[in-house]
């Protein structure tokens, strides 16, 4: 018996039930009568089990039918749900997608982009999640995400990845601070200055940290900070300085009274964000639209914040 046979008996089975005999289901279904009384009879062959008791007067359920009927009614809907996600498939891209992002810059981007993709393609959704580079690759290598938005260098050398933009990093200093009225800071005026930065599962914290040395500062390990609003905060306190993503900066940084934003001279500070999946993943033509899509966002969104790249 095959799948849509067994489909239709439970649709027959059904439409007899809720008209009480044969012949207005009959009518209903737009099949004939005997058609009618022999899938259903199938049915019961099948199951092993009478469903409907006959009569002269009409059909009836039996006590197997009545605890039966709800189950089958299930099994139509959700196969009739099954058929209109399908439709609405084929029409343009839909369904949800599981998209990990680093917490550094997921809550300073994903605002601009987003709203404007939906509104693009209607039937798609984003169900994300923030976690650390190297936790978002192994998740998507172990199919927990369908892509994610992550800084390169990207460790495994067996994924897509599709760079979308150049990010600066710019240098936070206390108001305060010695060098605060400066626009622009000298290297050597750094040497020996405490740095605040990330945990160290962070990718942002090995850029740091790489800096950091060739600068001749060094970063304060004992007071790691856990977010990029906890970096800020310690800076305004005077416990060091700190460099920050210009989409953090220009999110967050509404008092610029407490902090002073700057450069070094000679330092082209930023990081790499790549939007990046699966090779054999069946949305790999979606996910090179969707980069480009964010291309776009960004040249029109955020001009003069950060530096599109060019698909390669």
């Amino acid at each position: 018996m095959n799948h849509s046979a067994t489909l239709r008996q439970l649709q027959y089975f059904i439409s007899v039930a809720e008209a009480g005999n044969f012949r207005r289901a009959a009518a209903r279904l737009r099949v004939s009568q005997p058609t009618l009384s022999n899938q259903v009879a199938a049915l019961e062959k099948g199951l092993s089990i009478q469903v409907l008791e006959r009569s002269h007067a009409g059909s009836i359920l039996t006590p197997a039918g009545r605890d039966l009927l709800p189950s089958a009614r299930r099994v139509v809907e959700e196969f009739q749900g099954f058929l209109d996600r399908a439709k609405s498939m084929s029409r343009g891209p839909a369904g949800t997608f599981r998209l990990g992002v680093t917490p550094t810059l997921g809550p300073y981007l994903l605002p601009y982009i987003l709203p404007e993709i939906h509104r693009k393609y209607e039937a798609l959704q984003f169900y994300v999640r923030e976690d650390a580079p190297r936790y978002l690759e192994d998740d998507l290598a172990a199919g927990e995400h369908d892509l994610i938005l992550v800084p390169l260098p990207v460790r495994a050398g067996d994924l897509r990845v599709a760079p979308l933009m150049r990010e600066p990093v710019q240098l936070v200093l206390p108001a305060d601070h010695r060098l605060a009225p400066t626009d622009c800071v000298d290297p050597e005026d750094l040497r020996g200055e405490a740095v605040l930065t990330l945990q160290e599962p962070h990718h942002f914290y090995r850029q740091i940290d790489q800096l950091c040395e060739r600068l001749g500062a060094h970063v304060l390990r004992d007071y790691e900070g856990t977010s990029l609003d906890t970096l800020r905060q310690m800076v305004v306190m005077g416990m060091g300085i700190a460099f920050l993503p210009a989409l953090y900066v220009r999110s967050e940084i509404h008092r610029p009274q407490d902090l002073c934003v700057t450069k070094i001279a000679g330092e082209q500070m930023e990081r790499t964000h790549a939007l990046v999946w699966r090779p054999s993943s069946p949305g790999d033509a979606l996910f090179r639209r969707i980069a480009n899509d964010i291309r776009e966002l960004v040249a029109d969104l955020l001009p003069g914040e950060v530096s599109v790249l060019q698909d390669s």
